[in-house]
């Protein structure tokens, strides 16, 4: 499914998409950045974090011990004084 971003930074969410996850007028939506994307989680009550549990399950190339090591990496990087 492709969407157009407008001139002023909107999208329009298709219906079927709305009527799946429940998604009414003035309802809000999280924005989060993940792996490289952009999530859209409706906000549904309670922490929105939450809606993000076990996202990167299944995604090929992504595991928590990936990130970790990349993250260190970063570290190593930063702390190099060279």
């Amino acid at each position: 499914m492709r969407i157009r971003v407008s001139s002023k930074g909107q999208i329009v969410l298709p219906a079927q998409l709305r009527k799946r996850f429940g998604i009414d007028t003035g309802d809000e939506l999280e924005v989060i950045e993940w792996a490289g994307s952009i999530r859209l989680v409706p906000v549904t009550g309670g922490e929105p974090l939450d809606a993000l549990t076990g996202l990167g399950s299944g995604v090929p190339g992504f595991s928590s011990a990936e990130l970790i090591a990349e993250r260190r990496r970063d570290r190593d990087r930063t702390d190099d004084p060279r």
